[in-house]
């Protein structure tokens, strides 16, 4: 399995907030990634939620050569690879089964495998997968059930998504064991479908300002 590398973790760092974007005309992808780095964030996440994924990953990764294009919601090997096909740089899913482990280990992107416990979290990374994400993070538990994590698990990152908002991601970034947060409110599918890019660009400018000086 193809583990992130620590350029690859340190570009997650920077960015510090990764936006979790569902698609649903790919006509939208490239306006939407240019408001995105124009507002300082240069890596997205767009979810396998809608036909329109595959393709606008294909676009993002032809025409914004700039921004780091990865897919998420995969939970199959076909998904896998037809997302690297269209050119996604990184892979992320919601949990981490057998199937999609041994899917992984010929990857030539790294996966950011979910987990939603200690125990799963020290499986991926007996498999070598010590950045993970922790999903749904605030239905289990936030940023107190991640710091409680780090004392025991303190060779393990996470990016917690779900549910977090500008005003939680914080808490979030405020721990030792928390690279960078997801999250959708940057890039709402409603501020999508309207094609606001101007309101994208804003949101995205504030979210790089809410992690502490690390």
């Amino acid at each position: 399995m193809t583990a992130p590398t620590e350029d690859f973790v340190a570009r997650f760092k920077r960015v510090a907030v990764v936006p979790v974007v569902t698609i649903e005309d790919a006509s939208a992808a490239i306006p939407l990634t240019r408001a995105l780095v124009a507002g300082g964030i240069d890596v997205i996440e767009v979810t396998l939620r809608t036909p329109a994924a595959i393709e606008a990953i294909r676009r993002v990764a032809a025409e914004v050569p700039e921004a780091m294009v990865g897919v998420g919601t995969v939970l199959t090997e076909a998904q896998m690879r037809e997302s690297i096909s269209a050119g996604a740089q990184f892979i992320v899913s919601p949990g981490l089964t057998p199937l999609l482990a041994e899917a992984g280990l010929a990857a030539p992107v790294p996966l950011l495998a979910g987990i939603a416990t200690a125990s799963e979290a020290m499986l991926a990374a007996e498999q070598g997968l010590s950045f993970l994400k922790f999903f749904p993070a605030e239905a289990i538990g936030g940023a107190a059930a991640l710091k409680a994590l780090a004392a025991p698990l303190p060779h393990i990152r996470f990016c917690p998504t779900g549910g977090i908002d500008a005003v939680k991601a914080a808490a979030y970034l405020a721990l030792p064991n928390v690279v960078c947060v997801g999250g959708s409110w940057m890039a709402s599918a409603d501020t999508i479908r309207a094609g606001d890019w101007s309101t994208v660009t804003k949101l995205a400018s504030e979210a790089t300002g809410i992690a502490p000086r690390r």
